[in-house]
């Protein structure tokens, strides 16, 4: 068995008899219970409650696994304690995710914040995949779109992001600059490779180019960035790249549907522990004046 919370929670239900009681217990939202009963009976192929309206009462697989569950106890207990005790400081693993056009501004962030805490080792993971801050994958994301609505999630707003559509002057030169929106239909662009994308500019542009326009396809933000910069087609960069490459010219004016909100999230077990907050107070700082 991989997943020792999932055992744990069910063990709580077991000796309790409730998923409000285990929640309590365990000092998580009951949709977390719930979430682990039901992925470790789906995971053994087995029914381990009973629910009735009373509460839940472990079969006699359930039972079983209890027995098990009872002898780890205390070591989960002190465990625990080994983990609270990391905890008290900025010391271990601070593992932030994010989106990677945010890069060039939140590397050196974390830098600072490292060399400020050398006891710290920063672990920076970005992409599309949301990893899952109530399986430990994360201390800290930074995600964008609508505010996420996990019940066990910390959601707090931190900026907006502005995003521009833009030609290099080399594509400008060869294809000329469209002369409205109505005239993108006639011309070339740098899109996401996954027309299932969540950005709201890569739907617009979905919506108003036929696909075969967009001609460079890449999987990543950053990419999208370069290819637009080296003039294969007319593409989206951030406030940011715009002010760092002022020879990019804008083709239309932005769209407010195009930027988005950015949030920070935190899982309700770690938001409160001295790294995280230490963290986010240092982070919401530095960001002071950030246009991206």
């Amino acid at each position: 068995m991989d997943n020792w919370d999932e055992i744990r929670t069910a063990y709580q239900v077991a000796q309790i008899g409730t998923v409000s009681g285990a929640a309590d217990a365990l000092g998580v939202h009951h949709a977390t219970v719930i979430r682990h009963i039901d992925a470790l009976e789906e995971r053994l192929g087995v029914k381990l409650f009973q629910r009735h309206a009373r509460g839940y009462t472990a079969t006699e697989a359930g039972q079983d696994l209890m027995q098990v569950a009872t002898t780890t106890d205390d070591q989960f207990a002190q465990l625990e304690g080994r983990i609270r005790g990391h905890g008290e400081g900025v010391s271990g693993d601070l593992v932030v995710t994010s989106l990677v056009m945010l890069s060039p501004v939140l590397t050196p962030v974390l830098a600072k914040f490292r060399r400020e805490n050398p006891d710290l080792t920063v672990r920076f993971l970005t992409g599309d995949r949301l990893f899952r801050l109530e399986y430990g994958e994360a201390h800290v994301a930074i995600r964008a779109g609508k505010a996420p609505d996990q019940p066990d999630n910390v959601v707090q707003p931190f900026m907006s992001q502005s995003i521009h559509l833009v030609a290099a002057p080399s594509y400008i030169e060869q294809y000329g600059a469209p002369s409205g929106e109505d005239d993108l239909k006639n011309h070339w662009f740098v899109g996401n490779d996954d027309r299932g994308s969540r950005a709201p500019f890569y739907q617009w542009l979905i919506s108003k180019v036929p696909h075969n326009n967009i001609v460079f396809r890449t999987t990543d933000i950053r990419s999208t960035m370069d290819a637009v910069r080296a003039g294969a087609g007319i593409g989206f960069v951030s406030s940011l790249v715009l002010k760092s490459h002022p020879e990019l010219v804008e083709v239309i004016p932005p769209k407010p549907d195009w930027s988005g909100d950015l949030w920070l999230v935190t899982h309700v077990d770690l938001h409160r522990t001295t790294k995280v907050q230490a963290f986010l107070s240092f982070l919401k700082e530095e960001a002071k004046g950030w246009e991206i």
